[in-house]
């Protein structure tokens, strides 16, 4: 099982290159922010104590996304793995999704990460802006916080991942074919024969 989390910033094409990704190697993407809402839409336990923290205003316990997960792991046997999509945020979840891949004798095999510069950043996301009707799109404090908020989070997911050789920068810029021949080559690097 090939399992594969895909980082980068607001605004490197994660969700441009995350589809590509999945058709090439019949990978499962795993978004928490979807897997909350179909918990929620299902009425499930899970699902239901997620909404009540999230209508308080609360962040959803990392014990609740991984048990929503694990869920999501064991409803896909069939999958040739999985792509990691908006989690692990901390070395604390990271450590987390770690322990419930080894119980279920699997493991992250890479996290790739695009590198785009901050104006590259910004330029993207104020043009999505125009047209995704993203509010935090049109404003260019708000997504230069939005980016050192980013680096200020997830540089320790990337530093857990390290220790374990398991972090390949991929340039994020130049055409979408470009970066997706950089990410298909890291992947490809690390199938098994």
């Amino acid at each position: 099982m090939f399992n594969l989390i895909l980082f980068g910033p607001p605004g490197s094409g994660k969700g441009t290159q995350s589809e590509k990704l999945i058709e090439r190697y019949g990978l499962k993407h795993l978004s928490t922010g979807d897997l909350l809402r179909s918990e929620i839409a299902r009425h499930t336990a899970l699902g239901q104590e997620a909404k009540n923290v999230m209508d308080k205003g609360q962040l959803v316990p990392d014990e609740v996304v991984i048990g929503m997960i694990s869920s999501a792991l064991d409803q896909n046997p069939q999958a040739m793995g999985f792509l990691f999509d908006g989690f692990p945020r901390t070395s604390a979840q990271a450590e987390a999704l770690d322990k419930l891949l080894d119980l279920k004798k699997s493991s992250i095999s890479v996290m790739l990460a695009l590198e785009v510069s901050e104006e590259e950043l910004v330029k993207r996301l104020l043009k999505r802006g125009e047209t995704s009707g993203r509010s935090d799109d049109t404003n260019e404090q708000v997504i230069r916080a939005r980016i050192i908020e980013y680096h200020n989070k997830t540089a320790a997911v990337a530093d857990y991942y390290r220790q374990f050789d398991k972090v390949k920068m991929v340039k994020g810029e130049g055409s979408v074919n470009e970066i997706f021949q950089g990410l298909c080559q890291e992947i490809d690097s690390r199938l098994p024969r």
